[in-house]
């Protein structure tokens, strides 16, 4: 009886040994299959689109009147009378009277030299006459020449000489009666009036100044490097004017009509001469809700070479002359560009790109031309296929 015990035991361990591993096995889940891990970079890119593209050039100046005069007094006097309208600030037409010195004076002087010039005209006719009288009597005495003394040339031409004088001092009596009148050259607007009604002035005393409204120029300093990308070096060029007027930014056109033709020695910049008629609007009424005022700052948008196909792109981008853009076959592909201009953080492209490219504008570590590259669309999509195949398979 011992000895079938110590065989059955062994052997019934045995048995509960192999059925519980049996049973432990069954239990056992199989090992997860790994997901592959996709390791293709993924990059963003933006689409690029030509167009046609016109150059400017940047520039900033002060706005000033094309004419400006100092009113100096001609003659001395009194001034009697003064126009409303001369006023800093004030608009005044061409021909407009501003103010008047006393013409008393030189009315009076007029007078004289009228009687003076009346008189030698009178001692001119009664000389001719005496010169034929003696003329006649010279025939009837003799039958000799007679010499011009006795025929009074010379008293005839002194007779000339002082009626041509008189004329002289009648026109310059005139002209000082004009000069008494203080009139605008031109449409301007008063910058200052240093008169005063019942004021005395001198030959040559400061009346005022004024500005001529007709036009403003704008002097536009520009780098020499700037001047390749303006046509026939900016002549006859259009000029976009941006400036404040009320609190608001305001645009007006203008037009480079010259250029200095020297570079400054202080600042190293050529200078063009840009014009805006009517700057105040007083021709065009349309333009006096925005006048273009003497003395303010603006900046200037030169226009300059059209470009029938560009495009800008950023700097950061062009390695080499080269820029990396996304191919069809989402493939990156290196293409070399040509760089016309670099403004800023960007730089303009006028081939090498076509419209509807796509340039890649995420960095990479290691980039290499035919490497294989992937979107986020891309990956979004990739991550919904596998979630539903998992779907499909624990559905299954």
């Amino acid at each position: 009886m011992t000895r079938k015990k110590q065989i059955i035991v062994p052997i019934a361990i045995l048995l509960v040994g192999v059925l519980l591993f049996m049973l432990f096995s069954g239990m056992k889940k199989p090992p997860e299959e790994k997901e592959k891990i996709d390791k293709t970079p993924i990059v963003a890119v933006e689409p690029i689109t030509l167009a046609p593209m016109t150059l400017e050039v940047d520039s900033y100046g002060i706005v000033s009147p094309k004419y400006e005069t100092e009113l100096v007094a001609q003659v001395s006097g009194q001034i009697v009378e003064l126009s409303p309208t001369f006023e800093r600030g004030g608009f005044v037409s061409k021909g407009q009277l501003l103010a008047r010195i006393d013409p008393s004076d030189y009315e009076a002087a007029l007078i004289d030299a009228q009687a003076n010039l009346a008189s030698a005209k009178a001692s001119l006719e009664t000389e001719r006459a005496q010169g034929k009288v003696a003329e006649q009597e010279w025939k009837e005495i003799t039958d000799t020449s007679p010499t011009e003394l006795s025929l009074r040339k010379p008293q005839l031409a002194q007779e000339i000489a002082r009626v041509k004088a008189a004329q002289a001092s009648v026109l310059r009596a005139q002209r000082n009666m004009e000069r008494t009148e203080i009139r605008a050259p031109y449409d301007a607007m008063i910058e200052s009036r240093n008169i005063g009604l019942g004021s005395f002035v001198g030959t040559g005393s400061n009346i005022g100044k004024l500005l001529g409204t007709a036009i403003a120029e704008v002097r536009l300093p520009v780098a020499d490097g700037e001047l390749e990308f303006l046509e026939n070096q900016g002549k006859d060029a259009s000029v976009v004017l941006i400036g404040d007027f009320a609190g608001k930014e305001k645009q007006w056109q203008a037009k480079v009509i010259r250029s200095e033709g020297v570079v400054d020695a202080k600042s190293r910049m050529s200078y063009f001469v840009a014009q805006v008629k009517d700057p105040y609007g007083l021709l065009d009424k349309s333009n006096q809700e925005t006048p273009l005022r003497f003395g303010a700052y603006v900046n200037a948008k030169i226009k300059g070479l059209q470009l029938a196909s560009a495009t800008t792109v950023p700097r950061y981008l062009v390695v080499k002359d080269k820029i990396a853009i996304l191919d069809s076959d989402s493939k990156l592909h290196f293409s070399a560009i040509d760089i016309v201009r670099q403004i800023g953080r960007n730089v303009i492209v006028s081939s090498g790109l076509n419209n509807g490219d796509q340039i890649i504008v995420s960095a990479l570590d290691y980039p290499v031309d035919g490497m294989q590259l992937a979107l986020p669309s891309d990956k979004a999509d990739s991550e919904k296929d596998s979630e539903a195949t998992q779907i499909a398979s624990i559905k299954g």
